[in-house]
C-alpha cells in the first residue's frame, strides 16, 4: 500500500497512515458541511486572540480576511478539498495558510479541534432548529387556513378507523396544529438549552492562555460558555435533543400522511390532492398517486433510525473526547434534511388540498355516528342511567341495522318499541349539524369552539 503524507500532524506521525487508515479516519466527505460554521467560530477566536493581546492585530485581521477568502471559495465551488487532511477544520486552516502564511499559525492558540468541532457542530444543529422552527410556522399557518375555511364543515370522526362520532373539518386540522405546536415548543426548548457556548474548553481541560470565552460566546450568538470543559468536548445531547424532537415530528408528518393517502382515495374522496404533489401510474391511466404523501410517511424511519444511532454511538463513551463522536454527523446532516424537505412538502400539501364538503358530510351520518347523542339525550331528558341508555342506544342501532337505515330514519314508533318515552323531540340531536353544534366543552368539536382556538393560535403566533 502506498503511504500518504500528512504534515499537519507533525513529527511523529509525518509517515502517515495508509490508505485504509485515511479513508476510516477521513471525515471531510461529510463534515464539509460545517464550513460556514468553521469560519465563523475561528474569526470570532481570531479577534478574541487579539483583544485579549495573545496575537497582534495585524495576525488577527490577516486571520480573519484570509478565513473569508476560504469561505468565498468553498461557496464558489472553487476550493480543492482533501482526505489527506481529515477534516473540515485542517483543510480549512491548510488552505488558510496557502493564503496569509505564517499567521495562519497562530490561529488555534487557546482552542483543540475538540472544542472546535463541538462549536462547528453546535452551530450547525442550531440553524437547522432554527430552519425547523419556519417550516412548523408555515405548516401550521396553513392548517389554521384550512381550519378557518371548514370551521362548521361535518365529518365523520373515528376510532379505531371505524366511524365514531361527527366532527368539524376545522377541528380535525386544529388537532394536528396542537400537534405540530408542541413539536414547535420542543424545538424551540432545545434550541434555549444547547445555546452554550464549548468554544474555549480546547481539549478537554481548557487553556492556560487569558481567553475571554464570554467574548466568543456572544460573538456567535451563544447565550454563555459551557461550564464544564470536559463536558463542553463530549456533549452531543443537543444532537439527540434535535433527533428526538425531529422524530417526535417526523412521527406527526407521517400520521397524517397517512390520513391524506386515505382521504384521497377512491374509497373516501374525502380531499382531492393537488397535482403538484401526486404522479401518475405507468400503466393506469386512471391513477392519482399520492406520492408525496407516500414518502413523507417513509421519512419517520430514517430519522427515527437516526437518533437510535447516534444513541448508540454515544451511550459507552468516557469522558472526554473519543473518535467515535465523528460519527455523530452523518446521521444528523441526513435527518435534517429528510425532515426539512417533510416539513415543506407537508405545507404545500396542506395549502394546496381541496376538502370535498359534499363527501365529507355524507360520510358524516353514516356508521350510526349520532348513536352518543342518542344516548346522552336518554340521560339528559330522560333522566336515565347512562348504562341503562347505552344499553337502549344500542338496541336502537340494532333496529337500525336490521332494517337497513340510520338511527334518523327510525319512525318515532319503532324508538318506543325500544322504549316507550322516547319522544320526537329526540330527532333534534340526530342529525350531524346538531350533533357537532352540542360538543361545545372546551377543545370540542363545535364551530363556535374551533373558531376560538384557531383565535388563540394566530395570537399565540403574532
Amino acid at each position: 500500500m502506498t503511504k500518504t503524507s500528512n504534515a499537519m500532524w507533525g513529527g511523529r506521525f509525518a509517515a502517515g497512515p495508509d490508505a485504509i487508515m485515511e479513508a476510516i479516519n477521513a471525515s471531510i466527505g461529510f463534515d464539509k458541511r460545517l464550513a460556514a460554521q468553521d469560519i465563523a467560530g475561528s474569526r470570532a477566536h481570531a479577534a478574541m486572540l487579539a483583544a485579549t493581546g495573545i496575537v497582534s492585530d495585524s495576525d488577527a485581521e490577516a486571520m480573519r480576511e484570509g478565513l473569508l477568502t476560504v469561505l468565498s471559495e468553498i461557496e464558489e465551488g472553487r476550493f480543492e478539498f482533501s482526505t489527506a487532511l481529515e477534516d473540515i477544520h485542517m483543510n480549512v486552516e491548510a488552505r488558510l495558510k496557502e493564503v496569509i502564511g505564517e499567521p495562519a499559525g497562530r490561529l488555534h492558540t487557546g482552542r483543540s479541534r475538540n472544542d472546535q468541532v463541538a462549536t462547528d457542530f453546535k452551530l450547525w444543529v442550531r440553524d437547522q432548529l432554527d430552519a425547523a422552527e419556519t417550516g412548523l410556522v408555515a405548516l401550521i399557518e396553513a392548517l389554521l387556513v384550512q381550519a378557518e375555511a371548514g370551521a362548521d364543515w361535518v365529518m365523520p370522526g373515528f376510532t379505531h378507523l371505524q366511524t365514531a362520532q361527527p366532527v368539524t373539518w376545522g377541528h380535525h386540522m386544529m388537532a394536528y396544529v396542537e400537534m405540530f405546536g408542541r413539536d414547535l415548543s420542543r424545538v424551540r426548548d432545545a434550541r434555549a438549552r444547547m445555546n452554550e457556548c464549548p468554544l474555549g474548553a480546547a481539549a478537554l481541560a481548557g487553556t492556560s492562555f487569558p481567553i475571554d470565552r464570554e467574548m466568543t460566546a456572544e460573538a456567535l450568538g451563544f447565550d454563555r460558555p459551557a461550564a464544564n470543559s470536559l463536558d463542553a468536548v463530549s456533549d452531543r445531547d443537543f444532537a439527540l435533543e434535535f433527533l428526538s424532537a425531529a422524530s417526535i415530528c417526523a412521527m406527526h408528518l407521517s400520521r397524517f400522511a397517512e390520513e391524506l393517502v386515505i382521504w384521497s382515495s377512491a374509497q373516501f374522496r374525502f380531499v382531492a390532492l393537488s397535482d403538484r404533489f401526486s404522479t401518475g401510474s405507468s400503466i393506469m391511466p386512471q391513477k392519482k398517486n399520492p406520492d408525496a404523501a407516500e414518502l413523507i410517511r417513509a421519512k419517520v424511519g430514517r430519522i427515527f433510525g437516526a437518533n437510535v444511532a447516534l444513541m448508540t454511538v454515544m451511550k459507552g463513551l468516557p469522558l472526554a473526547y473519543s473518535k467515535d463522536m465523528q460519527e455523530d454527523k452523518e446521521q444528523v446532516f441526513d435527518a435534517a434534511d429528510n425532515l426539512m424537505l417533510a416539513l415543506a412538502a407537508m405545507e404545500g400539501m396542506v395549502r394546496d388540498m381541496a376538502p370535498q364538503r359534499e363527501a365529507l358530510e355524507g360520510a358524516a351520518g353514516a356508521g350510526f355516528s349520532t348513536a352518543t347523542d342518542l344516548a346522552d339525550w336518554l340521560v339528559r331528558v330522560l333522566g336515565m342511567p347512562f348504562r341503562e341508555a347505552h344499553h337502549v342506544t344500542g338496541a336502537l342501532v340494532a333496529k337500525a341495522e336490521a332494517r337497513g337505515c340510520d338511527l334518523p330514519e327510525l319512525s318515532l314508533a319503532e324508538m318506543q318499541e325500544v322504549h316507550g318515552e322516547i319522544t320526537k323531540a329526540v330527532y333534534d340531536v340526530l342529525g350531524v349539524h346538531n350533533s357537532v353544534a352540542s360538543r361545545v366543552s372546551y377543545g370540542g368539536t363545535a364551530p363556535a369552539q374551533v373558531r376560538a382556538q384557531i383565535a388563540r393560535w394566530k395570537e399565540v403566533l403574532g
